[in-house]
């Protein structure tokens, strides 16, 4: 027969075992938050709703977050990423070269932290510049795609900047444009329109 201690440690692990992992938890408190703020926004999401959708008690929230703000900024952070991939260009060939571009998006978000980003923007700082930061980068790739489509144009910078940021916009805009309007712009139509004002 096992000794009350004994037995305490047993029950122990087997509760433990029945626990989700500490990390298992975090990824359930932001899932909420991004089902919520993106649903409702960051204001009218109260941390205790938080904890409720997540299945998890309101002071484990605050265990990983200390304060609100910052399930929003570890959900920018973490779940807006810019992926690390070659830009795949055909010389003469700068329509083409976008269109690649568009379908191989670097940004991976979900449409839930699209919208959040889009409306948490005007009144989140973290926010705004982590937009601010993923569309300088979107701009630079298809800068340096249209510098390698067109190689000889790299001394018309300005015209360059302009296609890439507009390309840009309709990579970045394009859903939540959508969304509002129910009108989808056609990424590879807007290729070959800047391909062609470039021409």
């Amino acid at each position: 027969m096992d000794s009350p201690l004994q037995s305490a440690k047993a029950w122990s692990r087997s509760r433990r075992s029945k626990e989700p992992a500490d990390g298992d938890a975090r990824t359930r408190i932001l899932d909420a938050a991004e089902e919520l703020f993106a649903g409702g926004g960051y204001d009218a999401t109260p941390t205790a709703r938080i904890a409720e959708v997540a299945g998890v008690p309101k002071g484990l929230v605050f265990h990983y977050f200390p304060r609100k703000i910052d399930v929003l900024i570890s959900l920018v952070d973490e779940r807006t990423v810019v992926t690390e991939e070659d830009v795949e260009a055909v010389p003469g060939d700068a329509a083409g070269t976008l269109s690649r571009l568009a379908r191989r998006l670097p940004l991976r978000a979900s449409p839930a932290m699209r919208r959040i980003l889009f409306r948490e923007a005007d009144t989140h700082r973290s926010v705004r510049d982590r937009l601010g930061r993923l569309n300088a980068e979107i701009i630079r790739r298809a800068r340096f795609a249209l510098e390698l489509a067109l190689p000889g144009s790299r001394g018309d910078a300005a015209r360059l900047e302009a296609a890439a940021a507009t390309f840009a916009a309709v990579l970045l805009y394009q859903e939540s444009i959508c969304l509002l309007t129910g009108h989808h712009i056609d990424p590879d139509a807007v290729a070959e329109l800047i391909a062609h004002a470039l021409g």
